[in-house]
């Protein structure tokens, strides 16, 4: 049996889909058919993957935004809403990591993490869901990471706002279950995106990072952007407040 996800003429938004695991969730959406909302802060970034996912013959709007201004990520929903007509699906997919020791930290390195992390999240569901409680359908999936389930050393923060991610999500699934919206995590591991690509330049630093998975490769855009396909479409429709690691088998839990 050949599995149909039936995205067809579904309308999605993905934010931070300028580049890595968003730029590859949004191109796998269009090949499913679903018209999609390129969203990051980077203005040539959402150009050059608008095209890339307008090749594959669906709609696309190309939204500017910073998801951590609600003023911002309104005006955004707002104009999906007036182009499309209605939001089925949202990927909360931007996201920041600060590196270093949480002791070694200054108060103001911590706000980019909470503010795209968190706020991005709170900012994006809160402006999707009267739509979706409207129309009584939705799916919502958010991209955490494998450091909010078990913590990773030197991305203290961004651990912790990744785990807030999980717990925020689980909540908002019982609230939202009753019309028929779906909310969901993704958890990637170490996936080669630009914005862990400093840290895995090293040869010998991969060859140690790859010790603790038990399938021995990083991650590819892919991997997660295909679970999230699945996330949001009807044959996932059973599955809320459920959090799947991608992770070649980092963590098991």
């Amino acid at each position: 049996m050949i599995l149909d996800l039936s995205l067809k003429g579904k309308v999605g938004i993905v934010t931070g889909s300028g580049s890595g695991i968003g730029k590859q969730i949004a191109l796998t959406l269009a090949e499913e058919g679903v018209d999609v909302v390129i969203n990051d802060i980077d203005e040539g970034k959402i150009k050059r993957v608008a095209e890339e996912v307008r090749s594959h013959g669906v709609k696309v709007l190309e939204a500017k935004a910073d998801v951590a201004s609600w003023e911002e990520v309104n005006s955004m929903v707002d104009n999906t809403l007036k182009e499309f007509g209605q939001i089925d699906i949202l990927v909360n997919n931007a996201g920041v990591g600060a590196y270093g020791m949480f002791n070694d930290m200054d108060r103001k390195s911590w706000d980019p993490d909470i503010n795209v992390n968190i706020y991005g999240v709170l900012n994006c569901c809160k402006a999707v869901i009267p739509n979706m409680i409207e129309r009584k359908y939705g799916k919502i999936v958010s991209i955490s990471s494998d450091a909010g389930r078990v913590g990773e050393q030197y991305f203290p923060v961004y651990s912790g706002a990744k785990a807030f991610i999980i717990g925020f999500s689980k909540a908002l699934a019982k609230e939202l279950g009753r019309y028929m919206i779906n909310v969901n995590v993704v958890c990637p591991g170490t996936t080669k995106t630009p914005l862990i690509g400093p840290l895995i330049s090293a040869e010998e630093l991969v060859k140690k990072i790859l010790k603790v998975y038990a399938i021995r490769r990083l991650g590819e855009p892919e991997d997660t952007a295909k679970l999230v396909a699945f996330l949001v479409s009807d044959v996932s429709s059973w599955i809320t407040g459920q959090t799947i690691s991608v992770s070649g088998g980092y963590s098991m839990i």
